[in-house]
């Protein structure tokens, strides 16, 4: 009697599980009318079974299961609440895959995308490997914002009409190309938005998220960056209490532990940001960043060629490969490091400190012309920089990083890098 009358003022998840959202993955079709295409179609369905069964929050139907246990694909979809269904198409230069999440009950599509590998690519499961993930990137992502619905005081307030993702798309679309005065932009453009709607997570997760870059490209004084960072912890504080399984939130969460040096913490973080998108590249990004300064570096470089498999998002690619770069620096491997150096600043040139380790690689690989240009380039991106001040915050950095650093910042030094 007394649960009977309790029950109405409970969540019902209190009294009975509920059981995760199930997703029917049924086998993309191929539509390329190529003797390759059944092979690739059938992989690629495989490895999106494999991609989402990991995601924490729901379970899938994979296609070798329905085979197996007899039923129809008609019939396992039925009995799922979504449906992740896709076409292969081939020409002259490329596979393309278009995927949909559909609401299986009403057949609503919730989510639409596409994703392309080259046809010439010289290893086959390569190109499985970035059609899976081009595709299941968004979709894990988008399946994220279903199951997670923001949780914030947004829903008692007056419908913004999308302001709020509008201000959010467009401050982190005016840094794709990285410079400090498109960084003043973007965070005054959030800021705004944020002080008119002070109790957005999204706003708040972006700002956070932006600031948190600004304290790793030395972009705010020292004393800034102590506000700065507090102000950031707050946000993503409140954030996790309101949205703790949202990605944005958790990437936010990571990044912040990361630029903080919490090394450990943040490989934690990041792991979960992993377990609601196994593609998530940035992700992959900060965890080899933690491996580097925790000094285990063939950890990292695997963990960057991981995300260079995956290549999501197409923006943060000049991360991983940075990353990789630097892992190979590190571990003296400087003729390795620089194809994976030289294309990250292809993408991104304006770092400076990119280029000061591409230094160190042409340096201690022989080539002093290509070494001393290549200072001389990160100099007049980074004005000022010194022996003294080129190193990153040294805090929780293992003893086998440090030194390993020193040795980079050495071969620096001798590429032209003033002492002081």
């Amino acid at each position: 009697m007394g649960l009977a009358v309790a029950a109405p003022a409970l969540k019902p998840d209190l009294l009975f599980k509920r059981p995760p959202p199930r997703i029917a993955v049924v086998p993309i079709v191929d539509a390329s009318n190529d003797p390759r295409g059944a092979a690739m179609a059938t992989e690629v369905t495989s490895r999106l079974a494999d991609g989402f069964a990991k995601i924490q929050n729901i379970s899938v139907v994979a296609p070798r299961l329905m085979v197996r246990s007899g039923e129809s694909a008609a019939a396992t979809a039925a009995a799922s609440d979504y449906e992740l269904r896709g076409e292969l198409q081939l020409s002259d230069q490329s596979w393309t895959l278009r995927a949909r999440i559909i609401k299986a009950d009403t057949g609503e599509v919730l989510s639409v995308t596409a994703a392309s590998a080259s046809v010439d690519e010289a290893d086959v499961q390569l190109a499985q490997s970035r059609l899976a993930a081009g595709a299941g990137h968004v979709l894990a992502r988008r399946l994220n914002e279903i199951l997670e619905p923001s949780a914030s005081a947004a829903s008692t307030r007056k419908p913004s009409a999308g302001g709020d993702k509008v201000a959010v798309e467009q401050a982190l679309a005016s840094i794709n190309p990285t410079t400090r005065e498109r960084f003043g932009a973007a965070q005054a453009m959030l800021q705004k938005a944020l002080t008119d709607d002070p109790d957005n997570v999204d706003l708040a997760v972006a700002l956070s998220s932006l600031q948190l870059r600004g304290i790793q490209m030395v972009w705010f004084s020292p004393e800034e960056a102590v506000t700065v960072e507090a102000s950031a912890n707050a946000m993503l504080e409140q954030a996790l209490r309101l949205k703790p399984n949202s990605i944005p939130v958790l990437e936010a969460h990571c990044r912040f532990l990361s630029a903080t040096n919490h090394f450990v913490e943040s490989l934690v973080t990041c792991a979960r940001a992993l377990s609601f998108d196994p593609w998530d590249g940035s992700a992959l990004y900060l965890i080899g960043l933690g491996q580097i300064f925790l000094g285990r570096f063939d950890d990292a470089l695997a963990t960057f060629r991981q995300a260079d498999r995956y290549d999501t998002p197409a923006a943060s690619r000049w991360t991983w490969l940075l990353g990789a770069g630097l892992a190979n620096v590190m571990m003296g491997r400087d003729e390795e490091a620089l194809p994976w150096l030289q294309r990250s600043i292809a993408i991104t040139p304006a770092t400076g400190r990119s280029h000061l380790l591409l230094a160190a690689a042409y340096q201690r690989s022989g080539r002093f012309e290509e070494a001393r240009a290549a200072v001389a380039e990160g100099l007049r991106l980074r004005p000022g920089t010194t022996r003294l001040n080129v190193s990153p915050p040294m805090k929780n950095v293992s003893p086998v990083c440090l030194a390993a650093w020193d040795r980079v910042v050495q071969a620096e030094v001798e590429a032209g890098l003033p002492e002081k």
